[in-house]
């Protein structure tokens, strides 16, 4: 079984390059895969299952920032290597909606009376990367750390 999930058949065909070159490195020639698939299905799906943890390893150790956009909140994770740091924005506003890109504008140049910024990290109860697959697996996207940034500064100049 995969430690975090089978890599969908869209994506192994987008990593076919890849993964034949997972299994030449392990030995595995083309008509030795179309052999197993056949007469070993369950060591073929070992071989997939390896795979796919290793596709997912080196994309979970190259995240560096998540986050979740909800109607009344913004959240938005550095995930550092031994601890995930958090900037929350929230308002408890029927008329808010931090899915909205233009409300998170309108909000960081005037914000709202009662728009709450808070700021908060904790260590890792997981392997990091665990932690971090089962985030987005939560719903959290993969981001490039912009937003952070600029909710560190909101933070700092309220």
């Amino acid at each position: 079984m995969a430690k975090y999930r089978l890599l969908t058949d869209e994506e192994l065909k987008g990593l076919e390059k890849e993964f034949i070159d997972y299994l030449v490195i392990n030995g595995i020639t083309a008509t030795d895969w179309v052999k197993m698939k056949i007469d070993q299905p369950d060591e073929a799906q070992k071989i997939v299952n390896l795979f796919s943890d290793v596709v997912f390893e080196k994309i979970l150790r190259n995240v560096t920032h998540l986050e979740v956009h909800e109607k009344n909140a913004i959240r938005s994770f550095h995930c550092g290597e031994q601890e995930i740091h958090l900037i929350t924005m929230e308002l408890d506003d029927p008329l808010a909606d931090f899915r909205d890109a233009a409300y998170i504008a309108q909000a960081m140049r005037s914000p709202p009376e009662d728009l709450l910024i808070y700021k908060t990290k904790k260590p890792y109860q997981d392997i990091r990367e665990t932690e971090i697959f089962n985030m987005i697996e939560k719903g959290c996207l993969v981001s490039n750390g912009n937003l952070h940034k600029t909710l560190e500064i909101a933070l700092e100049q309220t």
